[in-house]
């Protein structure tokens, strides 16, 4: 396995070439096809059920519920079934730092720290160094799945992928041209999109990206302050909702007061010293008032994750943080380890590699949880002009102008942290690996279905419980 920094600047831009044509021999593009079950396939139930194991109990049903409600909701939660599958595959060796888990959900429009509005990943959860095309094919197979909810037929679904990693391709092209520095500073904000895409101008693309620009900018850290908190008698304080909002004092027989507010300044005293200076001073405006447990995602649900309420001058001035568990990646077993000691530290590190403009606050923590277990965190703002695409919206045309943007914002973040010269040699000019890609996530999205399938069956039989909310 190749890892993302395993290319050295020694090399010159014609041996870096040379290397990625080289790569053909280990994989040829036309076998991106191909994906058939193995023999020996582990139970897509049974890998479900030993991430279950980690999590919060009585939170594991919602996990399943959410999954069951259709294929492209279990596909979000099935990271670490297609991490099983693609591992034992052959690779191209062509590394670069991996998002992990780049289904078309996880790319929206994000805040910069300027407050300008870019094109980006967003989740990292499962961030880890490996080949660039178990994305693309995490992503390829994510749009087949998305567009067969749509109704699209196999034509609209092949269209979808061809041009996203068409895209992709094309765009990796370009970044193996560029200087390095240009490289880096590349981002794609709301007034490139249009001119990334190309073509004329799209009355209804224009409008519909104005729309998610404008729901982006609502969503910000005080409208979440207003929709998760209400005023008590102690001042404002999060809003019991449970299962999926639950305070921390609800989580325990007999809290005290002074065992919970040493917890609370714990966490984010750790937290806190892995900020720069700057931000670590910024921080220290706020005072901790509040901690709940809030239920997040899909894939997600029933890892602890926490909500921190903060308050600056007046319970106008507020600050609302959220701390995530952060587990062993799901590619941790097919990628030779992990080198992090941190599991909080290893998504950051990877999202400020892949991201081009990461949240201020975030950092990463270690803390001992309620049942005495060491587990660890990442930190970041909860809600920050966040614009959550809407695939269930969209027609054919507007699905695969969003892959395109997908496929694009892709090949950025590989470009940054592999060596685009050596990918782009690899995939050459021609439209080899486009058409592979569109045959495997269509058999990928079959076995998606099927995997989905079985998981009703496990709860028809009883094997597991699922609750719907």
């Amino acid at each position: 396995m190749t890892a993302a920094s395993d290319f050295t600047a020694d090399l010159s831009p014609e041996e870096r070439a040379a290397y990625g044509r080289q790569a053909r021999g280990r994989m040829s593009r036309t076998a991106h096809s191909v994906f058939e079950p193995r023999p020996d396939r582990p139970d897509p139930i049974e890998v479900i059920e030993r991430q279950s194991a980690a999590r919060v109990p009585e939170l594991v049903p919602v996990r399943y519920g959410r999954m069951l409600e259709s294929p492209f909701r279990f596909y979000r939660g099935a990271a670490a079934i297609m991490a099983a599958d693609l591992g034992p595959m052959t690779d191209t060796g062509l590394g670069v730092q991996l998002c992990g888990d780049a289904h078309p959900l996880n790319f929206r429009l994000l805040a910069s720290p300027e407050r300008h509005l870019v094109f980006d990943i967003n989740d990292f959860d499962e961030t880890l160094p490996g080949p660039f095309e178990w994305d693309v094919k995490r992503l390829a197979a994510g749009l087949v799945t998305a567009g067969r909810a749509n109704g699209f037929s196999l034509k609209e679904q092949n269209t979808l992928v061809r041009e996203c990693v068409a895209e992709y391709r094309t765009r990796m092209r370009e970044f193996a041209g560029m200087r390095t520095l240009d490289i880096w500073y590349a981002q794609d904000d709301t007034d490139g999109l249009r001119e990334l895409i190309g073509g004329k101008p799209d009355p209804e693309l224009a409008r519909r990206t104005a729309q998610a620009e404008r729901r982006a900018r609502t969503r910000t850290h005080m409208k979440a302050f207003d929709k998760l908190t209400t005023v008590t008698a102690e001042g404002r304080r999060i809003a019991a909702d449970p299962p999926l909002i639950t305070p921390l004092d609800q989580l325990r027989d007999d809290p005290s007061e002074e065992g919970r507010e040493k917890e609370l300044r714990s966490l984010v005293e750790n937290y806190a010293r892995t900020l720069a200076a700057e931000r670590r001073h910024l921080l220290r405006h706020y005072r901790l008032v509040d901690m709940a447990r809030k239920v997040v995602g899909v894939g997600s649900v029933g890892t602890r994750c926490w909500v921190l309420l903060l308050r600056g001058r007046d319970d106008d001035d507020s600050l609302l943080l959220q701390a995530k568990e952060a587990g062993e990646s799901v590619l941790a077993a097919h990628t030779g380890g992990d080198p992090y000691d941190n599991q909080g530290r290893r998504v950051v590190t990877g999202q400020r590699l892949i991201q081009t403009s990461s949240d201020i606050f975030l950092g990463w923590t270690h803390e001992t949880g309620l049942d005495g277990q060491p587990r660890d965190f990442y930190v970041r703002q909860l809600w920050d002009w966040k614009g959550i695409a809407r695939p269930e919206t969209m027609d054919p045309r507007l699905l695969t102008l969003f892959g395109r943007l997908c496929g694009a914002s892709l090949a950025r973040a590989h470009a940054r942290s592999g060596d685009p010269i050596a990918i782009a040699a690899y995939l050459g000019g021609g439209d080899s690996f486009d058409r592979a890609l569109t045959a495997f996530a269509q058999a990928y999205a079959d076995q998606n279905e099927r995997d989905f399938k079985a998981l009703g069956a496990a709860v028809q039989a009883g094997r597991i419980h699922a609750e719907r909310m």
